[in-house]
């Protein structure tokens, strides 16, 4: 298997990426309500903080029109 990088801050904790929920999933697809719950949001301009992977970027990636990534 090939090795994985891991995203790592200098201390050694993982990083964090800073989620906001600013636009309301109303009318989408089904499946676009379930990837924001999966991200962990309840209510609108909810921000969260999650560990920066790929899982969490490619679930970031399917709801662009409803999330946004904060600057720390």
């Amino acid at each position: 298997m090939a090795a994985q990088k891991k995203s790592t801050s200098s201390s050694g904790t993982p990083k964090k990426i800073r989620i906001q929920y600013y636009r309301s999933a109303i009318a989408t697809p089904v499946k676009h309500k379930l990837v924001i719950r999966g991200l962990g949001f309840t209510r609108l301009n909810q921000i969260v903080e999650r560990v920066d992977n790929e899982s969490i970027r490619g679930m970031v990636k399917t709801v662009p029109h409803l999330v946004r990534i904060l600057e720390p």
